[in-house]
């Protein structure tokens, strides 16, 4: 099987991934901070080790504002119910992932707060002349993604991100696309909150995650119960990160997640997100002069910030197709159909049908991405 289908979940894993996991499991497997014994204690290490490695990703002064999650779902429900009060006005955009979308559309929809949805230009890029024209006396956030996950766009994050402290507002961005592939600075891009998933550019394991939340941010308990620490507090401590991590954690998946960290640390990333871009420019340049195929968003030329994802379609067979026969004939494995992000598909008229994703990863090869221009362009005839 040639696996394209990264920007849901990266596949495979760097082996040492698999082998951690498979050590800690066996070896250690204790429950962090509820112990002082020393497998205990080897799982508190663990779980630090990760955050140190985030924060560095991220430029994050103080690791303990790295809260671990399930996922990015997870840490954006953390922050949008964490932080905003009646009355609130939240600025976002019209082509995010639900993960993004569905909350604050329900908050909205509960009369709890306002929101305004900016619609970006033809390929998905947000002007931030148009966010700020946005912006509300009572604008407590702007809320986008780093990343289209339909269109591969790279939003200015550094300028919105300015928008909004000079307004201020405070600025969440949803790495889960960009994590790992695209340069991320909390401190120098104005980022207050960044929801991310350790499973797609990050390399690790699924139920994964994380959500950075700045020292001048304070969020409501998503939830509460056991931290292993201050037990006899009747209510969560207040203290980072216990106050919004209550529970056992997933010990196993951020071990790997843990060395998934020394992996893209060890590439680089910059040349995963190169090698990605030059698989996806491949594509387009081999597909673009097909009459029959039609691509999506920003081509992917060297130096223009954006990600290896490409939404297609072939005329007359409908995504869903396509990528079945993808899969049972040729053996390639795409995404099809709205990838959770219908405004996206609304905005470049593939509503409701949606695209073929391809999304290569970081072990994909030249010679897939060859193998896959020519069953399209079979299918296509």
């Amino acid at each position: 099987m040639i696996y394209l289908d990264n920007a849901a979940t990266s596949h495979p894993k760097p082996e040492a991934v698999y082998a951690r996991m498979d050590r800690f499991a066996r070896d250690v497997g204790a429950n962090p901070g509820r112990g002082g014994h020393r497998m205990a204690v080897e799982a508190e290490a663990e779980i630090a080790a990760v955050r140190r490695a985030l924060a560095s990703m991220f430029g994050a002064a103080d690791p303990a504002r790295l809260i671990l999650t399930l996922n990015a779902t997870d840490a954006l429900n953390m922050a949008f119910r964490g932080l905003l009060e009646k009355g609130d006005h939240v600025v976002t955009s019209t082509i995010e992932h639900n993960s993004v979308s569905r909350p604050l559309t329900r908050l909205e929809r509960d009369g709890f707060i306002r929101v305004t949805r900016v619609t970006p230009g033809p390929e998905g890029l947000l002007d931030p002349a148009r966010v700020a024209l946005a912006l509300r006396e009572k604008t407590r956030l702007v809320a986008v993604a780093q990343a289209s996950n339909v269109l591969g766009t790279a939003q200015p994050v550094a300028e919105i991100g300015a928008l909004a402290k000079e307004h201020g507002a405070l600025f969440l961005v949803d790495a889960a696309q960009g994590a790992g592939l695209l340069r991320i600075d909390v401190s120098k891009d104005s980022i207050d909150l960044l929801a991310f998933t350790g499973h797609k550019g990050l390399l690790g394991p699924v139920g994964t995650g994380g959500l950075y939340v700045g020292g001048g941010v304070e969020l409501k308990a998503w939830r509460e119960g056991g931290t292993g620490g201050d037990s006899a507090e009747p209510v969560q401590p207040r203290e980072y990160p216990h106050h919004l991590e209550a529970g056992t954690p997933n010990t196993v998946g951020i071990a790997g997640l843990a060395e998934a960290l020394r992996f893209v640390a060890g590439r680089g990333i910059a040349a995963l997100a190169a090698h990605e871009l030059s698989l996806a420019a491949r594509l387009w340049e081999r597909l673009e002069p097909n009459d029959r195929i039609t691509l999506y968003g920003p081509r992917p030329d060297p130096g223009r910030p954006r990600t290896g994802v490409v939404s297609l379609n072939v005329a007359g067979i409908g995504a869903d197709e396509a990528g079945a026969i993808l899969d049972s004939s040729f053996g390639i494995a795409v995404r099809a159909g709205l990838h959770c992000a219908p405004g996206a598909h609304r905005l470049v008229g593939t509503f409701p049908e949606g695209t073929v994703r391809v999304s290569p990863g970081p072990f994909t090869t030249p010679e897939e991405i060859d193998t896959l221009a020519g069953a399209l362009e079979e299918i296509a005839s």
